[in-house]
């Protein structure tokens, strides 16, 4: 089995407050983007051990220990699952706030559910993806949706962007989400992102806000010259995804990457 983890970037992104378990309650709206993973899965009850296989963009640290490999020691918990063969290619830039690895851990859990005939049902799905970070649950509808709580809270909305065109820009840079996290204030006096993205895109500009902003393009200057460099060739609406560092641009008109050569990474979609 096939499938094509998709990344995710945010529109608006609250920072509430600081819970008693340690995580903080965010207000966002999360939207899929037609930037994929691929990751193909295949069982053979002969097999004696798992095997992964990884290509693509380098994922750092111990590779066996990504979401796809605990996704599957969550699942072995509760079924019988088969030694695997896995092939992940990797196209979603880590550590870029685009939700890469949890789409992938996500992803998995939907292809054993179906190759394997398990029948979880949707909540229990994204109970197991809760397990591998707070925004896994989204990857599983995987539909736009407001995103609270700890980013698992999820409640659809309608926003279709058809026609509109997405200019992604990845620097080498790494925002710490820890430290943000240390350093932002607390705020719930602003109005709700969802409510934000119900008005025409361009009243978007200056009312929906990335709370991580802040921190990043002061520590990371480079940052606010791209998100400046987006609005200078038209962007509509330009921010910075989840804790960052990539920035995007949505436009109006179809963007080609060479508008924006100086930069390390550029990806261009249509909506």
């Amino acid at each position: 089995m096939v499938l094509f983890p998709n990344a995710k970037i945010n529109f608006g992104l609250e920072i509430l407050r600081k819970r008693n378990d340690g995580f903080h309650d965010i207000d966002s709206v999360f939207y899929p983007i037609p930037l994929c993973d691929a990751l193909e899965v295949v069982f053979d009850q002969q097999d004696s051990r798992d095997h992964w296989h990884y290509s693509g963009l380098t994922i750092p640290g111990n590779s066996a220990d990504n979401l796809c490999a605990r996704a599957l020691n969550l699942l072995r918990e509760r079924e019988h699952i088969p030694k695997l063969n896995t092939f992940l290619h990797k196209a979603i830039p880590m550590g870029a706030g685009l939700g890469g690895g949890s789409a992938d851990g996500s992803f998995f859990i939907k292809a054993l559910n179906d190759l394997l005939q398990l029948n979880l049902h949707l909540d229990e799905m994204k109970e197991l993806a809760l397990s591998l970070g707070s925004d896994c649950p989204f990857f599983i509808n995987n539909l736009a949706a407001r995103a609270s709580g700890r980013g698992e809270v999820l409640t659809p909305i309608e926003l279709d962007l058809k026609g509109k065109h997405l200019v992604l820009i990845c620097p080498d840079i790494h925002v710490s989400t820890k430290e943000a996290y240390s350093i932002i204030k607390p705020d719930d006096s602003s109005e709700s992102p969802a409510k934000i993205v119900n008005r025409p895109i361009d009243e978007w500009r200056g009312n929906l806000r990335n709370r991580f902003e802040e921190y990043a393009f002061r520590k990371h200057p480079k940052l606010s010259e791209i998100k400046q460099e987006l609005y200078a060739a038209g962007a509509i609406y330009a921010s910075m995804t989840g804790s960052g560092s990539a920035i995007y641009g949505i436009f109006s008109e179809s963007m080609g990457k060479e508008a924006f050569s100086d930069f390390d990474t550029v990806l261009a979609f249509d909506l």
